[in-house]
């Protein structure tokens, strides 16, 4: 079983809380949307995995790619930043999805928390909010799952506080 804790939009503000919330997740994922120093101090702590975002600068882009495809353990998943949500994604991230198709899929940019498994395409996606305090969202949220085998389990939607 791998333990995950994801993350997304933090815009260079990072919680002490989520260290608390993530010392036992075996990794990390970031969604993008880094902003300074957050990569560094979560790569401190955990092996991290992510995605940049569309504020994020050069030195985030070299290091983390616009999307990933992997698997973990038995479960393909796919994190682009930008991507929509069932059944709204974007074109771009429609076609990765029909290319690649992962049982979950991860995504941020929007500030919006959701956990909708879309039927048609028989994944999972989740966006876990914003974790930062820039942005229009009123509640900083992160999400906490794993994966056993083929299964997604255990996620938990946390809140960090207002923003």
């Amino acid at each position: 079983m791998t333990r995950i804790g994801l993350i997304s939009d933090t815009h260079g503000f990072l919680d002490e809380k989520v260290f608390d919330y993530f010392k036992d997740c075996d990794e990390v994922w970031h969604a993008g949307d880094f902003g300074d120093g957050v990569a560094k101090r979560l790569k401190e702590k955990k092996a991290l995995k992510g995605v940049y975002g569309n504020i994020d600068m050069q030195e985030i882009r070299y290091e983390f790619p616009e999307q990933l495809v992997f698997n973990c353990e038995q479960v393909k998943v796919m994190i682009r930043h930008i991507g929509g949500s069932p059944p709204n994604y974007n074109p771009e991230t429609r076609k990765e999805l029909a290319l690649h198709k992962p049982q979950l899929f991860i995504s941020g940019h929007s500030h919006i928390l959701k956990v909708i498994y879309d039927e048609k395409i028989k994944c999972l996606h989740i966006n876990p909010g914003a974790a930062g305090k820039q942005g229009w969202h009123k509640v900083r949220t992160i999400v906490r799952f794993a994966i056993d085998g083929p299964e997604i389990k255990n996620c938990e939607i946390i809140e960090l506080g207002n923003r």
